[in-house]
Order: structure tokens, then sequence, then C-alpha cells
């Protein structure tokens, strides 16, 4: 009784601290800077050593081994998704469309893309979890290289063989163009 009492205060109690005084926010940002950082790196590597082309390797092959290898690392399930998609693994679970389609209503209100987040503890299979995103703004380099509306047709072929069904083009500096998404079982 005590455990179901507890669980259903913490699920229904809401915070009492800023977002920045939460520690799993904490955790999380923690997180995501670890996993950025990582696949950074490759990709600057890749880039200085093949440009985009050795890019678009990175982004298929090495990205899922970080992503897997930040996420045990840290007791999390770290995820990249997008309400406009490269890679059909990445695709969002019903709550991650829902708060990318809020993403977009507060970018549309004025609110600056670096700093759009969004947390809460929900339920996911009768277990509590905390949910993290945070938006992916688009820079004007080396971003659009990929993901840009300008193109080469060399890179173009080389995403249209690695990504038959690639929905992440024409984004412009400043778009949003996905989300950082963490769970953590609670």
């Amino acid at each position: 009784m005590k455990k179901k009492i507890l669980f259903l205060l913490l699920m229904a109690t809401p915070m009492l601290v800023s977002a920045a005084g939460d520690p799993l926010v904490k955790e999380s940002r923690e997180a995501i800077k670890a996993f950025v950082g990582e696949l950074k790196g490759n990709l600057q590597a890749a880039m200085k050593s093949g440009g985009p082309l050795k890019a678009v390797e990175v982004c298929k092959q090495v990205s899922p081994v970080i992503t897997a290898e930040q996420s045990n690392a840290r007791g999390v399930e770290i995820r990249r998704t997008s309400l406009k998609l490269r890679n059909p693994n990445n695709a969002p679970d019903a709550w991650e469309r829902k708060i990318l389609e809020s993403f977009e209503a507060r970018k549309a209100a004025g609110e600056d893309v670096r700093k759009i987040d969004h947390h809460e503890r929900v339920v996911i299979e009768g277990k509590p979890v905390f949910r993290y995103m945070k938006a992916i703004p688009t820079a004007e380099k080396p971003c659009t290289i990929c993901h840009g509306k300008s193109i080469s047709p060399e890179l173009k072929a080389a995403l249209d063989k690695a990504y038959p069904n690639d929905q992440a083009r024409g984004f412009a500096a400043g778009d949003i163009r996905g989300a950082f998404s963490v769970i953590k079982p609670l």
C-alpha cells in the first residue's frame, strides 16, 4: 500500500524545483551532452578525412553504436527523433510526436529553439519513467550540408542509397531538426 501511495504521489505531484534544479533534468542534459560530444567528434573527423560522404557513413554506422554505448553507460535510453525522419528506426513514439509538435508551436510563438525542452514523469507499460526531450536546432553549417535545401548531387545520391525514404532535407538555419529524447526508469 505504501508503495502505491508513493507511486501516485511521485506521478501526480508537480515539480517543486525548477527544471534547472531537477536532478533528472540535469542527468538527461548531461547524457545528451556526452552523446552529442562523442557523435560530433566522430562527424568532424569524418568531414576532415572524407567530407560529407564520409559523414553519411558515420551517421549510418557509428551513430547507432554511440547511442547504445552512451545509453548503457548512463542507465537511460537516449534517442534522436524528428517529424522529418532520415532513419525510420528513429520514428517518434506517440509521446515524442506530441512533444515535437509542441516544440514547433513554441518556435512559431517566438521561443528560442536552442532553449526548447520538455520533461515529465509518465507511465510506460505500467512502469514509471522520467522523459526528457530537447530540441535540435539546425545550424547553418554543418547541418545544412546534409539536411539543407541545396544538397550536392553526389551527396544526394549517397543519402538516397543509405536512406531510401529520407525526409530530413529542406531545413534552414534556425529550424527544429528534431529532438534528443531520454527515458530513465524510476
